[in-house]
């Protein structure tokens, strides 16, 4: 029996747990944002906040123990040099864990686990998901208005490139020879 065992073991032996852990926060904090199972973010939660004040912090000795524990030496610089000045007012809760649907394969629950002042935002939208056409059969699919507009406004905006036209000189006829044909056509023999 587990009792009063704290941790989560999420079914990987301690190497393995603790590496994953590692790649977790350090993808965390090169990102912003990531999006994981929702037990493996509130295990990684507290790993990452601890880098962000190690971050804060900012001697030498912090950031030694950050690359202890960060596998990627741009990522800690990354925490002393952006993160942490970023956070130096908040006395703490630098992340937040946001529950989405469930996964589809084994219906896991998953969540986005973010920095409180995500600066990197993605700056895209998400693409709209393509509806299928009811009347034209099972595989194909009709796109949205919005991907017709932006076809539209592509195009529209694309310069046309034509290809030049192979200039053609019109065959001389012998106007003086009343029987002569074009320089292709045979003469009719009779």
């Amino acid at each position: 029996m587990r009792h009063r065992l704290s941790g989560r073991h999420l079914g990987r032996d301690t190497a393995h747990r603790t590496a994953m852990f590692r790649n977790l926060v350090t993808d965390l904090l090169r990102y912003e944002r990531i999006t994981t199972t929702e037990a493996k973010a509130k295990e990684i939660r507290p790993m990452a906040e601890k880098m962000i004040t190690l971050g804060k912090r900012g001697d030498l000795h912090a950031r030694r123990q950050a690359l202890a524990f960060v596998y990627d030496t741009k990522v800690v610089k990354k925490i002393f040099d952006e993160i942490g000045p970023r956070m130096r007012e908040r006395p703490g809760g630098y992340t937040r864990i946001t529950a989405i649907e469930s996964r589809k394969g084994d219906n896991a629950k998953m969540a986005a686990i973010e920095l409180v002042d995500l600066v990197n935002a993605p700056a895209t939208p998400r693409p709209q998901r393509v509806t299928a056409a009811p009347s034209s059969g099972p595989r194909s699919f009709q796109p949205s208005p919005a991907a017709m507009a932006a076809a539209a406004t592509a195009a529209a905006e694309a310069p046309l490139e034509e290809e030049p036209a192979a200039e053609v000189e019109p065959e001389a006829v012998d106007e003086s020879a009343p029987d002569a044909a074009p320089a292709g056509e045979s003469k009719e023999q009779s």
